[in-house]
């Protein structure tokens, strides 16, 4: 009887893939020669693969042995499409996620099975596992891959943002002083700077001496943007008010060492010029803040204003 090569290649590949299956513990997934547990939902075999260097963008999750999920793109990152995107790394070990991701072409959709162990040890490299981790254990890696930029793209879109940012960044260093010059009109501020151009505005007189470098002082605050955008606060109620809240801060007046670079220059000099019980405003020009830098929600060269009380403070030791 003759027997094409094309059924006895079918029949070859089917032993093959029933074979993967059966050395594999988890149903459904097959297992590589490197010891990598994967089931794939859409897979384009003939599609591009990203390789070290290129910039990934995909859809992830993993959860523990326990199907406690420990990460979910969808609700914990920052886009807002659900992606997470970064440079695809070398393998830190064999069967790693990053091999997985080697797999897939954009389309793909899969799930991967990669020791915790290894996860944690060798790739996050923490010194032992967390007690959310079970030793020995495996996570499960869902991924589905959304695009691939090659090395050299990423490298030209990051030197073109780049290029940008310093644009705008000039762009607001050269506006500060005339946003600075129209907050003041506009609130008819006419205190004069110091000589390293901090305002301060005197609204409530308090008693007593003045503060000095080491002394610990405690200041209730409200910091905003020349725009009136409070980004922080000490005030439970002001919090509240600009949508800040977060319960599982103390809202209490802020204690730090006066003139030991613990906050702001701007602040060590502006609280040095207050007395126990007075309050007032220190508008604060960037370099004596967060500079190009910025912050957080403080864009880079902003000016800013906080309300400020020094409740009290002890002398210097």
């Amino acid at each position: 009887m003759k027997i094409s090569k094309k059924l006895v290649f079918a029949s070859v590949g089917a032993a093959l893939m029933f074979s993967a299956c059966d050395n594999s513990p988890y149903p459904g997934y097959e297992m590589s020669e490197s010891g990598l547990y994967s089931q794939f939902y859409n897979h384009d075999e003939a599609g591009v693969t990203p390789k070290e260097g290129d910039v990934v963008k995909l859809i992830m999750s993993y959860r523990n042995s326990k199907d406690s999920i420990l990460f979910d793109s969808k609700k914990m990152g920052r886009s807002e499409d659900g992606t997470i995107e970064f440079p695809l790394t070398k393998s830190t070990f064999k069967a790693s996620f990053e091999e997985a991701l080697g797999t897939m072409a954009v389309g793909d959709s899969a799930s991967f099975k990669i020791s915790a162990d290894s996860v944690y040890l060798k790739t996050f490299m923490v010194q032992e596992l967390p007690a959310y981790i079970e030793k020995g254990s495996m996570l499960t890696f869902e991924a589905k891959l959304v695009k691939i930029t090659s090395k050299e793209e990423a490298m030209k879109e990051q030197q073109k943002r780049q290029e940008e940012q310093k644009v705008m960044m000039e762009l607001a260093k050269n506006e500060e002083g005339k946003i600075m010059a129209k907050y003041l009109e506009d609130n008819k501020i006419t205190a004069k700077p110091t000589a390293s151009g901090l305002i301060y505005v005197e609204t409530k007189k308090g008693s007593g001496s003045k503060p000095t470098a080491g002394s610990m002082v405690k200041v209730n605050y409200v910091g905003m943007l020349l725009d009136g955008t409070i980004f922080d606060t000490s005030l439970e109620d002001r919090a509240k008010e600009a949508g800040l809240y977060d319960e599982r801060r103390p809202y209490e007046p802020f204690e730090f060492a006066l003139g030991t670079g613990q906050v702001i220059p701007g602040w060590d000099e502006g609280i040095a010029l207050m007395t126990p019980g007075s309050k007032g405003k220190l508008i604060i020009p960037s370099e004596l803040a967060y500079g190009a830098q910025g912050g957080g929600p403080i864009p880079p060269f902003s000016s800013l204003v906080f309300e400020v009380e020094l409740v009290s403070f002890s002398a210097a030791k």
